[in-house]
Parts: C-alpha cells; structure tokens; sequence
C-alpha cells in the first residue's frame, strides 16, 4: 500500500482510523491537521487525494471534505494545475496575524494577571515548566513543544476570564498554531521562547500586570522574528 513518507508519525504508527466515537471526518481532519502543525505535511507540499485515500483508509468523498474544512481555517489552499497544499503564509499575512496574537494575548496577559485564582497561576508556572523541561531535554519533537506551549495558553484564555478573548483567538486558532510552530522550529527557540514565558509568569506572580503585558510584547515580537525566518525559509522551499 503507498504511504506518504512525510504523514508517518515517529515510531512508524499507522495513521489508518480507527473505531471511536469522534465522527469519521473529524478523526480526518485532527490527524492532517496535526501533520501540518508539526511540520510532517510540510508548507508547499502537495496533497494528494489517491496518496490520502490510501494511507488513511477511507472515502474521497471524506478527503474532499476534510480538505474544505482545512481550506477553511487557512491551512490549506488549492492552486490551479497543482491541486490541494499546504499553505506557505506570505510574510505579510503572517506579520498581521503576529498584530491580533500581540493585541489580544497582551490583554489576556493583564486579565489574567488582575483575575486568576492562586491555583490558576501555579497551573501558569507549571505549564512553563514543563516547556522548560522538553527545551532542556533537547527534543527535536516539535509536537512536544507545542503541546507545553498551547496548556500555558490554554490556562492563560482560562484565567483571563474574558470568553471574548479566546473567541477571537479561536477564530484564528489554526493559523496561529503555524506561526508559533514555525517560531518554535527554529534551533534554540524552545529554551529561549520557555525563559521568555517564565519571565511574564514572574511578572503575574509579582502582582505587576503591566510588566507581564510588556514582557508578552517583547516575547511576541521575538517570536515574529523566528517566525517570520521560517516563513520565509518555507516560501523557498515550496516555491
């Protein structure tokens, strides 16, 4: 049977689906999602529906739409004569996303800092230190990173108290995902991104809201640096 050598997760587990309670579509759509965000799908590659029908084990009439659905969060696009790929943001596109994360983290930050509970801040701090601890261990696992650094954010949208918040972050969910994989990518980036993370936490712990918002800005504006060299990279690669 043909494989897509780039979908395979490490350790060689198939990706065929299984029988669970998510719909069909759904378990589709979380398994090509995820090989994007780690990069196992890759900025500029094409998807082929004969090459995914074969390696996940279900209809065209699924791939397609799962297709759409990843189209519709900005991960996939479809170009003429060359089919469905993965998107490669434009620079331009990625830096206005980097303007909605700094405006709207920046101020989740400063809720969060004034609202959350004592259990919710050391929740923060762990989620940091447990970043710290993947960064530390040297793993090249993009997926490791990212899932420490999504439960800091998770916790962050919790404690801020403010639904409209992750609403509107929820809206770009996807593509910000991209840009801080893209960043987190990048060699050192982990440690680096971790200290930066644990020097807001400090900030909250102090009571100091406007310090933990400033170090959010100059974390976000580090982070669109590496972002943006990977970005660019990708573009070239997938030109």
């Amino acid at each position: 049977m043909a494989r897509l050598a780039d979908l395979s997760p490490p350790g060689g587990e198939t990706l065929r689906i299984g029988r669970v309670a998510a719909p069909l579509r759904e378990q589709v759509v979380d398994v090509l999602r995820e090989a994007i965000l780690d990069f196992r799908l890759k900025p500029g590659q094409r998807l082929i529906e004969r090459e995914l029908i074969e390696q996940i084990g279900v209809s065209r009439t699924t791939i397609r739409e799962v297709l759409r659905q990843l189209a519709a969060e900005g991960l996939v696009t479809t170009i003429p004569q060359k089919g469905a790929v993965v998107v490669v943001p434009s620079p331009e596109e990625a830096a206005e996303l980097y303007d909605v994360r700094l405006v709207l983290e920046a101020a989740a930050v400063v809720r969060f800092a004034r609202n959350a509970t004592r259990a919710q801040v050391r929740a923060l701090r762990s989620a940091v230190e447990e970043m710290e601890r993947v960064a530390a261990a040297g793993e090249e696992d993009v997926r490791a990173v990212l899932r420490a650094n999504d439960e800091f954010y998770d916790v962050l949208l919790r404690g801020a108290g403010n639904r409209t918040f992750a609403a509107l972050l929820g809206g770009v969910q996807a593509r910000v995902r991209v840009l801080r994989a893209s960043s987190l990518s990048q060699p050192g980036r982990p440690a680096a991104a971790a200290e930066e993370l644990r020097g807001i936490v400090e900030a909250i712990e102090s009571g100091d809201a406007e310090l933990a918002a400033q170090r959010t800005t100059e974390h976000l504006e580090l982070a669109e640096t590496e972002g943006l060299r990977a970005i660019t990279a990708a573009g070239r690669v997938g030109a």
